[in-house]
């Protein structure tokens, strides 16, 4: 079969979205017919949070309407991360984060191959989620680079410019004019959407559908 692209759709500080990332994990380990493409494409949750970003007890307070309602939500995603072998520190973030710097960075890591996307989006989620970093903080961006195995100190040069800034924006917005209004969602070839963290079984039928649609769809196929 041709090889599938799936673009994902995420924003780094979305449980949600490392969720989605570990389900998508063990379809790919079922699709042992199907080569996948994957590549990580940006998205804000609130894209009006500051550049130094806000106090985030205070912020989810807010968001959600108090305290309770706050703890309650995070108490549940804190179960399904467990489920998923994620043990959220939700606890230790201090700051919820602008993330268009993370997002950046995460698209100049494309040039330097899949695998290193990959590796930077874990690594960005395992600092949010894990230790509490502050993701929109420059020096946590470019060692989370360094460690992916891109050049820290030409990601921290670019940081201090607004390159690929209004690229990036544009991305979002298209993202947002195509219907995606949460993430992560999982777009397969640029045809069929997979929206939120779904099951991986549901996830794999979806590539290895696309890809037998490919397979039948191509010249010469009978």
């Amino acid at each position: 079969m041709d090889a599938v692209n799936v673009d994902i759709v995420s924003d780094v500080m979305c449980p949600w979205c490392y969720i989605g990332k570990r389900r998508m994990e063990k379809a790919l380990a079922m699709l042992d017919s199907v080569t996948v493409n994957l590549r990580w494409r940006p998205y804000q949750l609130d894209p009006t949070l500051p550049r130094e970003g806000r106090d985030r007890k205070a912020y989810l307070e807010a968001k959600f309407g108090g305290p309770e309602r706050a703890k309650q939500i995070y108490q549940s995603i804190e179960e399904t991360g467990r489920s998923e072998g994620l043990d959220f520190a939700f606890s230790a973030i201090k700051v919820s984060p602008n993330t268009i710097d993370a997002h950046r960075v995460i698209r100049w890591s494309i040039n330097e191959g899949a695998d290193v996307q990959d590796k930077l989006v874990e690594r960005l989620f395992i600092l949010y989620f894990m230790e509490g970093a502050h993701l929109g903080d420059h020096d946590v961006l470019a060692d989370a680079a360094t460690h992916a195995g891109m050049d820290g100190e030409i990601v921290r040069s670019l940081l201090a410019t607004d390159k690929d800034r209004a690229e990036v924006e544009q991305e979002i917005a298209t993202a947002r004019q195509m219907g995606v209004t949460g993430v992560p969602c999982f777009v397969i070839d640029n045809k069929y959407a997979v929206m939120g963290a779904q099951d991986p079984q549901y996830i794999a039928d979806a590539i290895r559908q696309a890809a037998e649609m490919k397979s039948v769809s191509a010249p010469g196929a009978t």
